[in-house]
């Protein structure tokens, strides 16, 4: 209205509204904490997320158009599907129908406002077969493949038996360790998963095994379950006081020492110190030695007729058997106290818990030494003729030297000199003797030939003393008493009188 009362429209400008300009305002109201609030107040922007979200799950023609910033990511998410679109194309045609596919996923242009892109943007663990958590059981269908022409995927197919073999390790023993595999697409070759199932079954057997051997076996200074029972019986029934522990281990038998009491027959008293021998029950250590006792004719019959477990208790029966022999032939050697299956209950050679010291260990003076060598060379005599045996494995580990003399121990593999290898034993043991007393100094110790015609009688002599033809004569020797005596079926051995004859006892061609 002007001053005349008249009132004029304001003209309309073409390019819009007049912008007006805000008022100009001092440093000191910039800086004032209360107008910038104000001004955030009146200028406040909308959440770019959620502008964004409702946007796209609104109608893209009902869609606010008028904020350069949107328009702009409205046209980034279109560029970036199109581009995505592409790139699979491609992926699908380079790859084609190969088994073996390469994955252009690295490539891709994912937004994070892309709801078509964010669906196919999952863990990479999800995009493959996994065997472990399939949706639906993989069976193999009645025909044996599925797909159509070039397509065919038949039950021998490489990929499905690699999956099919991963997932069988699970039935594997527990003990076997696999692995975790979830969630991986493992493939097995079925030449690794034979292996790894015959591997996992042969563990099993040896672990068997083992447990079965600790269970029941002997081993070095430790008795399974069956020997320590008839160990604790022979102690609740008086036979022995205390086991104080072991003292010897062998080839063959732990040694135990312990405190003797008395017998329930008549209360026979136990000397005060005996030993067990407890003969191992592991089958490893008399693979080699049956021939010591299946040629014997006092357990022929026996032997042929056992397992090899009870097997074992035939060598503490038969060194029972020669010890007692021994001990009527008054050879220094232990005494028999009882026997019960594989233990061997004999007295103690030493005193006061310590044990004599074998005859390789101790230090003997010339003139003990001499005497221990005559007293052994006619404990041999003894043995072969009065007690009709051959150690079999005499040396200096298996004499001991106790008050003043030797002592025979470890005679469970001596056999009678009518074994097929009796005399070969005996020339063994004649050997062993007379390397041992030459070494330590005995000038009268005899060589191992004239060693052997002293002990066994036989006058066998060979030119220029060759062993070979000497043990060639032994083993004709033993051919023709197993001839004779399989005619006559008599066991004692000995001397030939003439080449023809049949052979006489010691002493009867004189």
């Amino acid at each position: 209205m002007d001053q005349t009362g008249i009132t004029t429209a304001t003209p309309k400008s073409p390019w819009g509204s007049l912008t007006v300009d805000a008022p100009a305002c001092s440093l000191t109201d910039v800086m004032s904490e209360q107008l910038a609030k104000q001004l955030d107040d009146e200028n406040e922007f909308p959440d770019l997320t959620e502008s964004v979200s409702d946007l796209l799950l609104s109608d893209e023609t009902g869609a606010d158009t008028t904020s350069d910033l949107m328009l702009a990511q409205m046209l980034q998410m279109q560029f970036d599907r199109e581009f995505d679109d592409q790139l699979r194309r491609e992926e699908k045609k380079f790859n084609g129908d190969s088994k073996v596919s390469i994955s252009f996923e690295n490539y891709r242009k994912v937004h994070p406002y892309d709801s078509d892109s964010s669906e196919d943007e999952v863990d990479w663990q999800d995009t493959r077969h996994d065997p472990y958590r399939a949706d639906k059981p993989q069976t193999t269908p009645r025909k044996g493949f599925t797909g159509k022409g070039k397509n065919i995927t038949t039950k021998h197919d490489e990929v499905t038996c690699g999956r099919k073999n991963a997932a069988r390790m699970d039935n594997f023993a527990p003990e076997v360790l696999v692995g975790d595999g979830l969630g991986m697409d493992l493939k097995l070759p079925n030449q690794v998963f034979n292996s790894l199932k015959q591997h996992c079954f042969s563990e099993q057997r040896r672990s068997a095994r083992l447990h079965e051997k600790k269970e029941h076996s002997t081993a070095e200074q430790a008795v399974d379950p069956r020997t320590r029972l008839l160990m604790y019986k022979m102690v609740n029934a008086g036979v022995l006081e205390n086991i104080n522990g072991c003292i010897s281990t062998g080839k063959e038998s732990v040694v135990f020492h312990a405190d003797g009491g008395s017998l329930e027959e008549g209360e026979e008293p136990v000397p005060d110190e005996v030993v067990l021998k407890v003969f191992k029950t592991t089958l490893n250590d008399f693979k080699n030695r049956d021939r010591y006792i299946k040629d014997d004719y006092r357990f022929i019959d026996r032997f042929s007729k056992l397992n090899p477990r009870k097997v074992i208790r035939l060598w503490a029966e038969k060194e029972m058997h020669n010890l007692t022999r021994m001990k009527k032939a008054e050879i220094p050697c232990p005494q028999v106290v009882l026997l019960k299956k594989h233990i061997l209950v004999m007295s103690f050679i030493g005193k006061d818990h310590v044990p004599a010291p074998k005859l390789k260990d101790i230090k003997l003076s010339s003139d003990d030494m001499k005497r221990a060598y005559f007293q052994v060379l006619h404990m041999m005599q003894q043995m072969y003729q009065e007690c009709n045996l051959v150690h079999a494995d005499l040396s200096e580990y298996n004499m001991l030297w106790h008050e003043g003399k030797v002592w025979f121990i470890d005679v469970s593999q001596s056999v009678e000199p009518t074994h097929p290898h009796g005399l070969e034993f005996l020339f063994r043991d004649c050997r062993n003797v007379s390397t041992f007393f030459q070494k330590r100094g005995v000038s009268d110790a005899m060589n191992v030939y004239d060693l052997f015609n002293a002990v066994t009688g036989l006058n066998i002599s060979v030119a220029d003393e060759d062993e070979a033809e000497f043990i060639a004569e032994i083993v004709a020797l033993e051919k023709r008493n197993e001839d004779h005596i399989q005619r006559r079926g008599k066991k004692t051995f000995p001397v030939l009188s003439e080449e023809n004859d049949p052979p006489l006892k010691p002493g009867a061609a004189d």
